[in-house]
């Protein structure tokens, strides 16, 4: 299923203002949560030239979102849930910058990590959402999704018609 997206983004903490305009398609193994957390990943950590990959969930390897720098070298390697300790291996070895958004139990992710040999562990930064924020925008996932997204000192604010939506963004480290 393809979803469009129209997202005003201000998001005070990295000094954006845009206004996004995207679609994205749904992936038949791919849960809501897990859609909806990529499309905030893309809008939280927007940057000129952040992509979804092109394989998108076809292709186990790749990157939910990347951010290619010169030379096609990946600057922004964007995870989505809880991934593997060796796919997170490689991607801190062929990404300057490593972000994980998950809507998951993030513990599990950090405990996995920390028993596995994952390059540069330390650098990983690892997003959550309060848990009941994910299952709150599922109510309100539609074909066309009209937001109004505001973050200001790590709170996140979604408007959706005349609903608000708010939630802390934990920010966690492997140490």
């Amino acid at each position: 299923m393809l979803y469009r997206f129209t997202i005003e983004l201000s998001n005070i903490d990295l000094g954006v203002y845009e206004t996004l305009d995207f679609r994205v398609s749904q992936h038949p193994s791919e849960i809501p949560s897990y859609l909806l957390t990529r499309v905030l990943a893309y809008a939280l950590s927007y940057q000129e030239g952040l992509a979804f990959s092109a394989g998108g969930l076809s292709d186990p390897e790749a990157p939910a979102l990347q951010l290619l720098g010169q030379h096609n070298n990946i600057d922004l390697w964007i995870e989505i849930g809880n991934p593997s300790s060796r796919k997170l291996h490689k991607a801190t070895k062929a990404a300057r910058q490593v972000v994980i958004y998950t809507y998951k139990n993030v513990e599990v992710l950090i405990n996995d990590i920390k028993t596995k040999d994952v390059h540069k562990a330390q650098e990983l930064q690892i997003f959550s959402f309060e848990d009941k924020f994910i299952p709150a925008l599922e109510k309100h996932l539609e074909k066309t999704n009209r937001w109004s997204l505001l973050v200001q000192q790590n709170q996140i604010s979604l408007s959706i018609k005349d609903e608000a939506i708010v939630t802390e963004l934990k920010q966690h480290r492997v140490v």
